[in-house]
């Protein structure tokens, strides 16, 4: 009696993780496509207003900013690279790790748009949605950077591994994180 009660338990236990899993990652999905939108469209119109160089400067002085306001407590939201433009995106052990899988998954056909990854790591439910390079990313990450600009990305940063992507190339990710205590987060 004690043994199937004790296993009736465990998957109970399992269903309600699995349940708190898919809410955690349906919630995190969700606050992706603001914060997205929001990034493209102060690069838009940087380039509107300014072209490349302006979209640099946008992105340097607002990026950071507006990952601060899409980091909704308890998410913390941002964006990181197998090859950052600034090193405070680099990526941990975790999203290094996710990326060269997206790489691969990339390699094999899948699309990136279908990307999504998801676990909980020590604690905290972690998640990533791969970036593809589109059109608009390629003035300042592509194959041909004009020397102007590339000049003031050298100035901005001056560490600078974001550049030699091609359209539809695996540009980077959305990375998610937030804390998970006990199961009823």
């Amino acid at each position: 009696m004690r043994c199937t009660t004790a296993m009736l338990l465990a998957l109970l236990s399992m269903g309600a993780y699995a349940d708190n899993y898919q809410a955690l990652t349906a919630e995190g999905a969700a606050l992706i496509p603001p914060f997205q939108q929001q990034l493209l469209a102060t690069v838009k119109t940087a380039m509107q207003s300014g072209g490349p160089v302006k979209a640099v400067e946008a992105c340097q002085l607002l990026a950071p900013q507006i990952a601060s306001e899409h980091s909704q407590s308890p998410w913390k939201v941002g964006r990181t690279a197998l090859k950052v433009r600034n090193p405070a995106n680099a990526a941990d052990a975790w999203e290094k790790r996710v990326l060269e899988q997206f790489a691969k998954r990339a390699e094999a056909g899948e699309p990136l748009a279908d990307m999504l990854h998801s676990e909980v790591v020590e604690g905290e439910f972690r998640m990533m949605k791969a970036i593809a390079t589109g059109e608009p990313c390629l003035a300042c990450h592509g194959k041909n950077i004009e020397p102007a600009l590339a000049a003031v990305i050298d100035v901005g940063y001056p560490q600078d591994e974001a550049r030699g992507f091609a359209l539809g190339e695996l540009r980077g990710a959305f990375t998610l994180r937030r804390t998970v205590d006990d199961g009823n987060d």
